[in-house]
């Protein structure tokens, strides 16, 4: 993140992380509390790291700030999406993963947790760690589109999506999603609807495509699943892009679940605005 970059975040988050001056003590500027959290969530360093302020301080500084990021950036960097996004999201996965009529790539991600005390085995994963699931539905650039956090890490990434807000209004019909139309070169199929990529974890719906199952499978399917397959590595490198830039995501995080929650929405947010250089170069 450049200082331009740091300085547009600031210009939204700004009010909300500025505290009075009291007779006791300065408060920290709003600037440092934002550069102690871009620097903690960038560096994937313990908050005993040191920062110059106490570890309380700290922690408090990241809670503060990444709730003012979901609170003030969200509208803009994580919107709902209207129909013209869906429009121009599908002629992306078009032009750049030739699979037609596609709405976004969905999976899920584990965010590695220190366990919380009391939880049992709600947030123990197959992998055998502690972790959140991460739901996401990812455009043809890498960016989010649909994010959801929270669920525990023992849920499979089909029982996160049953049971999400993006299941619900996809079933009712209810996400302003373009009408069906032909898929190009195949008008004579008639009109064909829009339609999510996922792996094989996922259920099968009119509007959620995964691959065929199975060995030797004949040609045309195998060429479908190479199509989808090749579609759904948005998602898997949007995953990767979002670790990478957020190395905090490479080591259990040792916070409260409400906290972590912020802190990855905050995460994504923040990978957003800098997936768009025109809005990451300007200010609000």
């Amino acid at each position: 993140m450049s200082s331009t970059q740091l300085e547009v975040v600031l210009s939204f988050v700004g009010p909300d992380i500025t505290k009075q001056h009291t007779n006791f003590r300065e408060p920290i500027e709003a600037k440092q509390r934002l550069a102690i959290t871009i620097r903690y969530l960038a560096s994937g360093d313990s908050m005993h790291y040191n920062y110059r302020v106490g570890v309380q301080t700290v922690s408090d500084c990241i809670h503060l700030t990444t709730k003012a990021i979901k609170k003030r950036m969200m509208s803009r960097f994580l919107p709902r999406p209207t129909r013209e996004t869906w429009e121009k999201v599908s002629q992306d996965f078009w032009e750049k993963w030739d699979f037609p009529n596609c709405l976004g790539a969905l999976d899920g991600k584990h965010i590695n947790i220190v366990a919380p005390p009391g939880s049992g085995s709600l947030f123990y994963n197959y992998k055998g760690t502690f972790s959140l699931v991460l739901l996401a539905l990812v455009d043809a650039q890498y960016r989010f589109l649909a994010v959801q956090v929270g669920d525990f890490g023992r849920t499979s990434d089909g029982g996160v999506f049953r049971n999400s807000a993006l299941a619900r209004e996809l079933e009712n019909q209810t996400l302003n999603i373009p009408p069906p139309k032909p898929l190009p070169g195949t008008a004579f199929l008639g009109d064909m609807p829009h339609v999510i990529v996922a792996d094989a974890a996922f259920p099968l719906k009119s509007y959620l495509l995964k691959p065929y199952g199975g060995r030797n499978l004949p040609r045309d399917r195998q060429k479908f699943n190479y199509r989808l397959s090749r579609a759904r590595m948005s998602v898997e490198k949007a995953f990767g892009i979002l670790a990478a830039r957020w190395r905090i995501f490479l080591r259990p995080i040792h916070m409260g679940v409400e906290k972590v929650d912020t802190l990855v929405m905050a995460a994504c947010i923040l990978h957003n605005f800098l997936s768009r250089p025109g809005d990451a170069e300007c200010s609000k």
